[in-house]
């Protein structure tokens, strides 16, 4: 099976690496290219089929790996891998390249919750002195002054805003965000679909069809198709002989007919899908857990007891909404972005029972991953400074996402998060 390349994802890989083989008289060569987007868009699968296009085999490390209950052990495997890819090349006389997959969720900080550990720190202190000694790269405990061959780093993550900022600079990584076009999807989905028989007309249908998805639910959605048959052969055999049937058995593992990819059907089975995703969506239980569970605790961080429906009446249905409301009536507190009465009484609640108050703000890319930013600290717990201080970080990140957060200092837990402002209302 031919799978299709998007021709600028080849273009930019095959440029970094080709270009660290290379010996350019007075140019500084980044060792590291970092692949960054959204989720489920095949940064790696890409990466795979260009490497199989250069004709090598990465050595590979998992953003998994990259944690260890040992102090040192990930910093050290990252050493270890690139002198082995070193030694490829040596040896066998041909490229290679180191491939860390999903490098910002082992070594990234998503935020002030995220435990920062001392291998953390070393992972991205030992990814910089690689990028910048890349031929002397020692093992702990040993020497050898004998230079490695420099070996080209590339690495895979959703958002690279986690990551230690001198790591990503410039110098070191060459950043490249991966956003497949239309075309792109086209190929690859028709690439996914190539044995079913699926017209180009149908697979640009389908794609047009799913504008928002991910290219791995094209995927998800080939291998759903066979859930059908999948069905009656276990309501055939019986629930209760699945696994003899299945594991450890003398018969011939069980073949299945060619299942019913038409494109009617195909975009039936995707509205199923897409319908699962809104009600994750939408029921965010844990939310609703954690604020009653939260609420209904009998003292706070100032002793007062509190009940599961405060005097103020906060809703759990509308802890994660937004308060912007126009048909609000605003306080101006004498900034230039006005305040719902509805967000005024919420930070007053909160203050009364002892909470502290934060703001975050996110763009709508940032959004998307969850990825937010602290505003300023507040650091007093007067309502007045709260809510100017509340005010002057709308005013500054106007059209981009600011929410509320209440933190409970003896527990170190946020007990709200709320939405109060949303680009373009």
């Amino acid at each position: 099976m031919s799978y299709y390349i998007s021709p600028t994802f080849l273009d930019k890989v095959a440029v970094h690496i080709t270009k660290n083989f290379l010996k350019i008289p007075g140019i500084r060569v980044p060792l590291i290219l970092g692949i960054h987007g959204r989720k489920g868009e095949g940064k790696t699968f890409q990466c795979d089929l260009v490497f199989a296009k250069l004709g090598f085999e990465p050595v590979v490390i998992s953003g998994g790996e990259l944690e260890s209950p040992d102090a040192g052990d990930p910093s050290r495997l990252l050493r270890l891998r690139y002198r082995e890819a070193a030694e490829q090349i040596r040896v066998r006389g041909q490229m290679c390249a180191l491939f860390i997959n999903d490098l910002d969720a082992g070594a990234g900080r998503f935020d002030s919750t995220t435990q920062y550990t001392v291998n953390t720190q070393l992972v991205n202190a030992t990814l910089m002195n690689i990028a910048d000694n890349p031929t002397n790269v020692q093992l702990p405990g040993s020497y050898d002054d004998t230079p490695l061959h420099r070996v080209p780093i590339i690495v895979t993550g959703n958002d690279f805003t986690t990551l230690y900022a001198p790591l990503i600079r410039d110098g070191r990584m060459e950043k490249f965000y991966w956003n497949p076009t239309r075309d792109d999807k086209v190929g690859i989905i028709g690439g996914i679909f190539a044995p079913d028989g699926l017209s180009p007309g149908e697979i640009e249908q389908l794609v047009d069809s799913f504008p928002a998805q991910s290219i791995d639910f094209f995927s998800a959605l080939r291998s759903r198709i066979y859930d059908e048959q999948i069905r009656d052969f276990i309501h055939h055999i019986g629930i209760d002989k699945v696994s003899k049937r299945l594991v450890n058995s003398v018969e011939a593992p069980p073949e299945f007919a060619h299942p019913n990819f038409q494109l009617s059907h195909l975009i039936e089975i995707g509205n199923l899908m897409v319908g699962e995703q809104h009600k994750i969506q939408e029921m965010r239980l844990v939310e609703e857990y954690n604020q009653g569970r939260l609420f209904s605790r009998e003292d706070s961080p100032s002793g007062k007891k509190i009940n599961p429906k405060p005097e103020t009446n906060f809703d759990s249905s509308n802890y994660f909404k937004s308060y912007i409301d126009p048909s609000s009536k605003p306080v101006s507190n004498g900034q230039k972005t006005s305040l719902s009465v509805e967000v005024v009484e919420q930070v007053q609640q909160l203050l009364s029972q002892g909470y502290k108050i934060g703001i975050e703000y996110a763009d709508q890319r940032r959004f998307k991953t969850g990825s937010w930013q602290s505003c300023a600290t507040i650091q007093s717990n007067g309502e007045k400074e709260v809510i100017a201080s509340l005010a002057n970080c709308l005013t500054e990140h106007n059209g981009e996402y600011v929410r509320l957060i209440g933190i409970d200092p003896k527990a170190k837990r946020r007990v709200i998060e709320t939405i109060i402002q949303r680009p373009n209302g």
